[in-house]
């Protein structure tokens, strides 16, 4: 679940009481646009993308106007952009118009949760407006707190201090961004960044930072996200039936985030755990038909209709039903494996069958008895299958369901619609 841009960005940092820059929305009228560059001088014209994808700038899905002409010219061009980085895909559908913020300093601010120092942990430079990575480790600050006292001006004063940032934002820094703590800790979020914060100067020479991107994620299993009224929309990655069936059931217990990575995939992988998503995406590549994380210990109800919505869009054309995940701590996998066989049981009966080897990797509470409710279904629809548990490394079964889904396209979906008593018109 992330949040991008300032579109509802600004609103949320509205919240914390902390200063963004001014914004209209996709509706802005001709007259409201050009009252903006008027009032600032100039204007940038971003794509607004669901869910989260980065490096827009990089790739030139960045606009900047001074006049209504060239601002109405860059809507036209950015309105409908696509943008890929790596496997992930996504498709604009709006832009905003964001009044310029002059500035001779860039900040760069984040919050997030530390696997590594199990804390909250900001991370700070006043060398912002570029990837962090790209920054010599002097000029960043990264300073675990503790979260019962949240993030105190000391913290923030001597992070600058440590880096050599200016003298003249640091006061202004110390005295606004705790005030993201408030923001981040009482909505449930798990990552909060501002990249650039530009520090504005007035008349007097004062200095104040204004928040000119946004961006956060949120724990689903948190509910305080839900006080901020979101759209569930939002948090789709696209507008294709297939995410917006599953972004219906995200009100009920267990994750659902997915996107679709490849329409013509042919692996299709219910993935379980945030970890497992990231190691299945980068090593299936564009065979992978979707990335998802459907754990969270989903119960039965939900985890069937998943499954269900899952094979009536992809499992005619997938070689491979690959389900995959690590080994859980909470998740009881006998009812989500239980769910999704009865739902593959309940698709073959009403959809008739479709040539498909069945792969598993997990691990967790009730393997051994989610195991035989698969294999029992499997066998069942004449389905070959092959089951690895918790002690199998992750990667090679990964590696194993990309040579079946290789086997499959070589002549093996042919044997197997032959098994199943199917025409070779239907395996293709």
């Amino acid at each position: 679940m992330q949040i991008t841009g300032m579109l509802h960005g600004a609103r949320l940092l509205h919240f914390a009481g902390f200063p963004a820059t001014e914004v209209l929305g996709p509706a802005a009228s001709e007259e409201e646009i050009k009252a903006l560059i008027d009032k600032y001088g100039l204007i940038f014209i971003k794509p607004v993308f669901k869910g989260g994808i980065g490096k827009k700038g990089k790739a030139g899905l960045l606009g900047r106007a001074g006049d209504l002409k060239t601002a109405l010219a860059e809507k036209e061009r950015l309105y409908f952009a696509e943008h890929q980085v790596g496997h992930v895909k996504a498709k604009a559908n709006g832009v905003t118009f964001e009044a310029g913020v002059p500035a001779r300093h860039e900040v760069y601010f984040s919050i997030t949760d530390s696997t590594r120092y199990r804390a909250p942990t900001m991370t700070l430079t006043h060398m912002g407006g570029m990837d962090i990575e790209e920054l010599d480790k002097s000029q960043v600050a990264t300073v675990p707190f503790d979260p019962l006292t949240g993030l105190k001006a000391f913290v923030v004063a001597n992070a600058l201090g440590e880096i050599g940032a200016p003298k003249e934002i640091i006061s202004p820094l110390v005295q606004q961004l705790p005030k993201l703590w408030e923001l981040f800790h009482d909505f449930g979020m798990t990552t909060l960044e501002l990249n650039p914060i530009r520090m504005r100067e007035d008349k007097k020479g004062r200095l104040t930072p204004v928040a000119c991107d946004f961006k956060c994620g949120f724990d689903r299993d948190d509910p305080r996200w839900l006080r901020l009224g979101l759209p569930p929309h939002l948090f789709a990655a696209d507008y294709s039936d297939f995410e917006q069936e599953i972004n219906t059931l995200r009100t009920h217990q267990g994750q659902s985030d997915v996107y679709v990575i490849n329409d013509k995939g042919t692996v299709l992988a219910p993935t379980f755990g945030g970890g497992a998503n990231s190691l299945v995406t980068e090593m299936l590549g564009d065979d992978a038909i979707i990335s998802s994380d459907f754990g969270g210990n989903p119960p039965y109800e939900k985890m069937k209709e998943v499954a269900r919505i899952c094979f009536r869009h992809w499992l005619k054309q997938a070689n491979v039903l690959f389900i995959i995940g690590g080994k859980s701590n909470n998740t009881d996998i006998f009812e989500t494996l239980r769910a999704m066989a009865d739902a593959l049981r309940e698709h073959f009966g009403q959809h008739g069958p479709t040539p498909l080897y069945v792969v598993l990797g997990r691990g967790g509470p009730n393997l051994v008895r989610g195991m035989g409710a698969l294999r029992d279904t499997c066998d069942a629809l004449g389905l070959p299958y092959r089951l690895f548990g918790f002690d199998s490394d992750m990667s090679e079964v990964i590696q194993f369901a990309r040579k079946i889904d290789a086997w499959m396209k070589d002549g093996g979906r042919e044997q197997i619609a032959a098994r199943l008593g199917i025409s070779a018109a239907t395996a293709a």
